[in-house]
């Protein structure tokens, strides 16, 4: 999210960058309470291997930590990608291939995460995309500095 921002600049505006600040952040806090609730019930399961396999505990911890990967995490993942491929598109820090390949993912998170079982996967494939072409375009940023005429007389 702070590379992004950094790249936008001025230029970003105010409400698509409150929602994408917004959503990276709930997507953040929902990832930690998911990651907290299973950590929780795994330190449970040590102590008593036996009896919490058939509570009424594990099932209820199961059942939410489920629904907050599934059905919130998704769809906060979901809206991150769609103001980043807007702003991708208004703004122009990424091509426009990307940007239309994050609105297509998004809505495949929005839509599919219940009957594409490996719809977790889109998500962080789309960061790695984006994160690859902001180092590819850096690099090539750095490379014309450092080879420009000024620096050559």
């Amino acid at each position: 999210m702070g590379v992004l921002r950094d790249r936008l600049g001025e230029r970003e505006d105010r409400f698509f960058a409150t929602v994408f600040f917004g959503s990276g952040i709930l997507f953040l806090a929902m990832l930690f309470t998911a990651s907290a609730i299973v950590g929780a019930i795994l330190i449970a399961f040590s102590a008593e291997p036996q009896e919490l396999v058939n509570s009424a505990t594990f099932h209820f911890v199961r059942a939410a930590v489920y629904t907050i990967l599934n059905t919130y995490m998704i769809k906060m993942a979901a809206v991150f990608m769609m103001t980043a491929s807007t702003l991708a598109i208004y703004i122009g820090f990424a091509p426009r291939w990307l940007a239309l390949l994050g609105y297509f993912l998004s809505l495949l998170l929005l839509f599919g995460s219940y009957y594409i079982r490996w719809s977790f996967l889109l998500f962080p494939l789309w960061v790695f995309l984006i994160s690859i072409h902001i180092l590819r375009d850096n690099a090539l940023r750095q490379r014309d500095t450092t080879s420009s005429p000024d620096q050559l007389n």
